[in-house]
């Protein structure tokens, strides 16, 4: 479900390394060699382009990159370049910096990762940072946030499909009874929001709305300006319907007054080699354009360029 076009024959990886040295070189920067580069390259060729630069030139490429680079054109290379656990890792430490506003970036790499990727990015938190992510968050949040948060990231969830229906039954009335009481920080609501696996969470939910008449993240609205409310509903979203809660952060992105590169860069980085393609058929879905469209739209020059290369283009 990549979106990103590899060539059918890929060069030397020393090529690459070599025409992205000569990008720095001149008067100017070849922004266009970067991206055609990069951008056409997964995360395994990546990987070893940024091996190869640093053996041949004694420099980390994002480094170089860096120098050479400005604003959101090198936030979305710096981002797409990064190994996609050292990106979880990054993104989770650049949100812990930045206090309660940051929260939601926290719950969504917890809530939409596999327990797997989400082990992998918190190994490479490790190796970056020489901490764990789970000391930083719970080191940097507070209350209710850090009652959900915490286990968020601690959590390694059981990836099987098999799904026990009683315990649905039985855990989709607590929940109920626990949002009735307004009791959204519950111990047990939130076990089961963190620890269960994500088809056992899917059929709690989905006899939740059978059983009381309607999704949960529609009776979690009883304040819409509360704000452990919110991160509570995209940890939600994130959990069962991860492409959803993708385009709606996309939409709102876009259609913001002003619009908010860091999150549209971001969801563009982690998704092109995952899920964008049925991100971009949602999102067509909800909006009177595609993706692709909506970004060329909203956005300029190089960084633009990066991100349809990326998201790819609506064929004709």
């Amino acid at each position: 479900m990549s979106t990103i076009t590899v060539p059918a024959e890929v060069p030397p990886v020393s090529d690459d390394v070599e025409q992205l040295h000569k990008a720095f070189e001149g008067w100017g920067t070849n922004e266009g060699l970067i991206i055609e580069i990069l951008a056409h390259r997964n995360a395994d060729q990546r990987k070893l382009i940024r091996h190869t630069y640093a053996e041949t030139y004694k420099e980390d490429l994002l480094k170089a990159l860096e120098k050479e680079l400005t604003s959101d054109f090198e936030r979305i290379i710096l981002l797409w370049t990064l190994d996609p656990p050292e990106r979880d890792a990054f993104l989770a430490n650049e949100a812990t910096k930045k206090g309660a506003k940051s929260n939601h970036i926290l719950a969504e790499i917890a809530s939409t990762r596999s327990s797997q990727d989400l082990l992998l990015a918190k190994k490479a938190y490790h190796l970056r940072y020489q901490k764990s992510m789970e000391e930083d968050v719970a080191h940097t949040t507070t209350g209710d946030f850090r009652k959900l948060l915490w286990p968020l990231v601690t959590s390694y969830r059981y990836e099987g499909d098999e799904v026990d229906m009683s315990l649905a039954k039985t855990e989709a009335k607590l929940l109920h009874d626990k949002i009735t009481e307004k009791c959204y920080n519950d111990d047990d609501f939130i076990r089961i929001i963190t620890t269960r696996s994500k088809p056992q969470i899917n059929a709690t939910l989905n006899h939740y709305k059978n059983e009381f008449g309607q999704d949960i993240n529609k009776d979690l609205k009883a304040d819409p300006k509360d704000e452990f409310l919110a991160i509570l509903r995209a940890t939600i979203k994130g959990l069962t319907y991860p492409v959803k809660y993708f385009e709606k952060r996309l939409r709102l992105a876009i259609e913001k007054t002003g619009t908010d590169e860091s999150a549209l860069s971001r969801i563009v980085a982690t998704r092109a080699e995952f899920d964008m393609k049925i991100i971009k058929e949602e999102y067509k879905k909800r909006s009177s354009v595609s993706l692709d469209q909506a970004i060329a739209k909203d956005t300029r020059g190089d960084y633009e360029d990066m991100l349809l290369a990326l998201v790819g283009t609506t064929e004709s």
